[in-house]
């Protein structure tokens, strides 16, 4: 099957890459043997999985920069289930070419909101009579167009929209996050990236 997917991949680009995932635990051994094993088969791209499941995120990060030494550095490399903004800026700056994470929908859910001045729970009181943008700096159309106490308002009434214009926000910050990201790899200097 890696065969047949590497052989499509390289004959067809709307063809999936099959990546072969790296795993191992907190074990740094145990990584960089799965991680040789790994490169040996030949595979489009490589991923690191097993970790963000309730480690401290410091062991997270040591754990990738030790695997990342193992990978190809001319082949993607995707971090799975991670992170906050400033851990996929971070990450970025490591090596790492993609992640994925749920946390911008789940906090959205609870009422966590990303913002340039920081994280919000809009479940607050103190947001209830708050008139101003949820991020004055932020572009998208909840910024734009809702304040912080009417998303308050949605989300202490347990109304369906909270969550939908909680999601769309967060998902336009990481997406925000992931152009500034960009703009300082193609400058050549991914360091600016990190917050």
């Amino acid at each position: 099957m890696a065969t047949e997917n590497r052989e499509l991949g390289t004959e067809n680009s709307r063809t999936q890459a099959l990546f072969g995932i790296v795993q191992g635990g907190m074990d740094g051994e145990l990584r960089r043997e799965s991680a040789e094993r790994t490169v040996e088969i030949g595979f489009p791209g490589y991923a690191i999985g097993g970790l963000s499941v309730g480690e401290p995120r410091e062991m997270t990060r040591e754990i990738v920069e030790s695997t990342l030494e193992f990978l190809p550095k001319d082949k993607p490399r995707y971090l799975m289930g991670v992170g906050t903004p400033e851990e996929i800026a971070q990450y970025a700056q490591m090596g790492v070419d993609m992640m994925d994470c749920v946390l911008p929908t789940r906090a959205a859910r609870h009422g966590l909101l990303f913002t340039s001045e920081g994280k919000i729970s809009i479940k607050q009181a103190r947001y209830a009579q708050d008139e101003g943008a949820l991020d004055p700096a932020c572009e998208c159309r909840v910024c734009r167009r809702y304040s912080r106490a009417y998303l308050r308002h949605l989300y202490a009434s347990n109304e369906l929209l909270a969550q939908v214009l909680n999601t769309m926000h967060n998902l336009h910050y990481y997406l925000a996050t992931m152009r500034t990201v960009r703009k300082w790899i193609r400058a050549g200097d991914a360091t600016g990236a990190v917050k």
